[in-house]
């Protein structure tokens, strides 16, 4: 049994929380106790009750047959409340509204978590929806500006291994490409996603350095019809200021936890 902390795992908790992770990644397809019985490795009686359990306290939803399963509104309130008391998230909102209505495209924030990024702040454009951009939502970080901005701050041990999987035609295919990549990113101090997560979006992606190293970060994507040089220049030059703005005001709050 995995330990974490010199603290022995508690089985149970460790279940209920990848079942959780399971049902969340499905997204708008529901689960059937077999799928997750077997994806989990638990035997369907034990499922079942699990369930149940969380059905009970509305972190799991079931249809009227009762043999479908998917995330319940307790994750929602969870989710919310996380951004609600994150005092970074608070301090960057009005940032991006500010590079929002500079740019007038669509800004993002952020997080980096275990291989992967979430967005924990989305600003729209008025010009155009970019669905993949919800808040809350997991993306790996190799297939944008957020996650390529911070995978360079790190070293290449943090790098996936293998094929990478692919979301267009222009996603990075291999480790090989993504660190010659990473490279330029550290060169340039920015990172430039050429429609490698999403076809006909350009991003460009800055990190956050009030953390060592950054787990946070900014970008702004822009339709690839809308870009020319001098709207590139005008987007890097206004998202390097907002990354001051930022770096400046998080560290001066006041009782912040210093949250891992």
């Amino acid at each position: 049994m995995p330990e974490t902390g010199g603290v022995r795992e508690v089985k149970s908790a460790g279940r209920t929380v990848e079942l959780l992770e399971v049902l969340a990644a499905r997204g708008d397809r529901p689960a059937r106790l077999l799928e997750l019985a077997e994806e989990l490795g638990v035997p369907r009686s034990s499922m079942y009750a699990l369930l149940q359990t969380l059905i009970d306290r509305g972190w799991v939803r079931t249809d009227a047959t009762g043999s479908l399963y998917g995330i319940g509104i307790r994750a929602l309130l969870t989710g919310t409340s996380y951004l609600d008391t994150d005092p970074r998230v608070r301090v960057a909102k009005p940032y991006l509204d500010e590079a929002s209505a500079a740019l007038g495209e669509t800004i993002h924030m952020g997080r980096f978590d275990r291989g992967d990024i979430v967005y924990l702040a989305t600003r729209e454009s008025h010009e155009y929806v970019r669905t993949l951009s919800r808040v809350g939502r997991r993306l790996p970080a190799h297939v944008g500006a957020l996650g390529k901005a911070l995978l360079a701050e790190r070293d290449e041990s943090a790098l996936p291994d293998g094929d990478l999987e692919r979301f267009t035609p222009n996603t990075l295919p291999d480790r090989a490409s993504l660190a010659a990549d990473l490279l330029r990113v550290r060169e340039r101090g920015y990172s430039i996603d050429r429609e490698e997560g999403v076809s006909g979006i350009v991003g460009f992606g800055f990190v956050l350095r009030y953390d060592r190293p950054a787990v946070d970060a900014i970008s702004c994507s822009v339709p690839v019809a809308r870009m020319t040089d001098e709207h590139e220049r005008q987007i890097v030059a206004t998202m390097r200021e907002v990354r001051e703005k930022i770096e400046t005001a998080v560290p001066a709050l006041p009782g912040a936890p210093d949250w891992r």
